[in-house]
């Protein structure tokens, strides 16, 4: 018997709360891209009409401040876990808490000041999504669950997508290469986010405002994406990623899932 086939045996049948936990996880998904949408329209007007604050050549500046974010994030975000400081903000709540007055300083300014911020508030989100992987047993700082917090931030390129499920069992490379790879692939939808999101801090003063109401929703959903990312992950470890994620796409489809016998 080959190791892999060993892995097979070992896999335990999905039982209907199994069934239950899996479509809780893609309702959850759902809920978290209608809190996406309320953030990014907080204003009370239109993504169209919030994107025409940003001035002409501000995309291409979102792209390159979205991969420079995640890289630093990925660098940043595990170190400054330990010591007492970094105990101290380790907790959701607390991340979001530093996410608001993050992005509270970074509206004041508009745009300018909006990117310059950037990077700190996408290492509290980094942090947080590290520690709901932690809540799924998983090492914070294991390199591997480093990569898989970065995919979570693949999530959201568009309101209707979620997570990248082709992520969920697949072993990444840890090499450098590999993981500016995965920021490759990962930054053009976290930066369709931001590009929204900075959209609201373009006016200076009033950004502020709009700075600390969406660092806050933001945080939030991408806590929430993470939930639904590592508790897949840690399903598909008992059941297999075929059989968790058939399960998954069928509820998020609002299809009928059928219930294995165990």
């Amino acid at each position: 018997m080959t190791e892999t086939d060993a892995q097979i045996a070992d896999l335990l049948p999905l039982t209907p709360e199994d069934h239950a936990q899996i479509i809780a996880l893609a309702k959850r998904q759902r809920r978290a891209n209608g809190l996406l949408m309320r953030a990014i329209n907080f204003v009370g007007t239109q993504v169209e009409d919030t994107l025409k604050l940003l001035p002409k050549g501000a995309r291409g500046q979102i792209d390159a401040a979205a991969r420079s974010a995640l890289t630093q994030s990925y660098e940043v975000a595990s170190r400054s876990r330990s010591g007492a400081l970094g105990q101290a903000i380790n907790t959701d709540r607390m991340h979001k808490v530093m996410a608001t007055l993050s992005g509270a300083i970074g509206g004041f300014g508009g745009l300018p000041t909006a990117l310059a911020e950037l990077p700190v508030a996408t290492t509290m989100i980094f942090r947080a999504v590290q520690g709901v992987a932690a809540q799924y047993g998983e090492d914070p700082s294991d390199p591997e669950t480093r990569l898989q917090a970065l995919a979570v931030f693949g999530a959201g390129g568009d309101a209707r997508d979620g997570i990248d499920t082709s992520f969920i069992g697949a072993r990444l490379g840890l090499s450098g290469a590999a993981v500016q790879t995965l920021i490759g692939k990962v930054a053009p939808r976290f930066a369709t986010v931001l590009t929204q999101k900075l959209a609201t801090q373009a006016v200076p003063l009033l950004g502020a405002a709009a700075g600390a109401s969406t660092n806050y929703a933001f945080t939030q959903y991408y806590v929430e994406m993470a939930h639904v990312h590592f508790g897949l992950r840690r399903m598909a470890r008992l059941h297999g990623e075929d059989a968790v994620l058939d399960v998954f796409h069928a509820a998020l489809l609002g299809g009928q899932v059928p219930v294995r016998d165990a």
